[in-house]
């Protein structure tokens, strides 16, 4: 009888351990050890259920216990309680920790870059729309609602300045009025009292700075020569000369045109610098910080006229006449002639 007591007592010390064992090595497993072998970027959507949302964390980082995740994710009373976000997910986080971010709304940030040629607002907010949760349709409608932009100091006409492109960093849950706001920080940061300094310098605001910005954008992608058509649209601006830029008239037919011909300088916009003097009433697109700061630190020439270079390399040839831009320009056309029936098309 003491025997078997004693086995008995052994046997259940036996199953304790067992079960001590089990619980410890559970709750390691879904508390402490690395979860998941693959980093994984999990964009959360609101109103999605919750079972989807587990599955796609256990495909895509690939759970090391599916289990684990499903404990977890009942544990912390994950249902109908998480937050919309971008959570970056690493192999080193255990299921409760990323349970836990889901609940809790602990989101990674996300890089939201402007690049490129940026032309109209539709293209605008497309990146913008690509890059975060909000809708594009919605972003395009705050760039067109004129009590909107009040806010921050802008117009439908005058918004194009307020965007830097750059890389910035903020939540994918961002409001279009949390965007505009960060942007709106960007802008004011950007515009320091050296650059404003610089503006009265050159005898313009910061708007018409980026104004005359986008023109200069409008008519290169040579980062090198920035200063030098800076400069030449500011002398003609100064002499009150029409600036007579060919990108303002692509601006009035939405850059619907392959080539601006005579045809289409007559115009009758704002917009249109060879029917009108001085500056558009807004920026055409939205300009490079370089181009900006081409403008701030313009090369320093007697140019007035430039024409795209016969060598078809992307550059201009500058003259300080008209004479000599007239030169410049029948060279450049029998250039295009001659390549044009190289290639047949003549």
């Amino acid at each position: 009888m003491k025997k078997t007591l004693v086995i008995c007592a052994a046997a259940a010390a036996i199953l304790v351990f067992g079960a001590g064992l089990f619980v410890g090595l559970r709750y390691w497993s879904d508390n402490r050890a690395p979860g998941f072998r693959n980093p994984y970027t999990l964009f959360v959507y609101p109103d999605t259920e919750c079972g989807a949302v587990l599955d796609s964390l256990i495909c895509g980082a690939d759970a090391v216990r599916k289990g684990s995740v499903e404990r977890a994710a009942a544990r912390e009373g994950l249902d109908g309680n998480i937050r919309p976000g971008r959570y970056d997910v690493l192999p080193e986080y255990s299921a409760v920790y990323v349970m836990r971010m889901l609940k809790n709304g602990w989101q990674t940030p996300q890089n939201l870059t402007l690049s490129g040629t940026i032309r109209s607002k539709g293209r605008l907010a497309d990146i913008i729309g690509t890059q975060m949760m909000v809708d594009s349709a919605s972003v395009v409608s705050a760039l067109e609602d004129g009590d909107f932009l009040s806010r921050y100091g802008f117009t439908p006409e005058t918004v194009f300045a307020l965007f830097l492109p750059d890389t910035y960093q903020m939540y994918w849950t961002a409001s279009v009025p949390e965007i505009f706001g960060r942007f709106k920080k960007e802008y004011d940061a950007f515009w320091t009292a050296e650059r404003l300094a610089l503006a009265e310098r050159q005898g313009l605001t910061p708007m018409e700075v980026s104004v005359m910005a986008s023109i200069v954008s409008g008519e290169t992608l040579q980062a090198s020569e920035y200063p030098m058509i800076a400069g030449v649209y500011l002398n003609r601006l100064r002499r009150g000369m029409k600036l007579q830029a060919d990108p303002t008239v692509c601006f009035c037919y939405d850059y619907t045109l392959d080539r601006v011909l005579k045809k289409h300088l007559g115009i009758d916009s704002p917009y249109n610098t060879y029917r009108y003097r001085g500056l558009p009433p807004g920026p055409i697109n939205v300009p490079p910080k370089a181009c900006i700061d081409a403008v701030l630190h313009p090369d320093g020439h007697g140019y007035l006229y430039f024409c795209a270079s016969p060598e078809f390399d992307g550059t201009h040839r500058f003259a300080a006449t008209y004479r000599e831009h007239l030169k410049n320009a029948r060279e450049f056309q029998r250039a295009l002639t001659a390549r044009n029936r190289l290639n047949g098309n003549l």
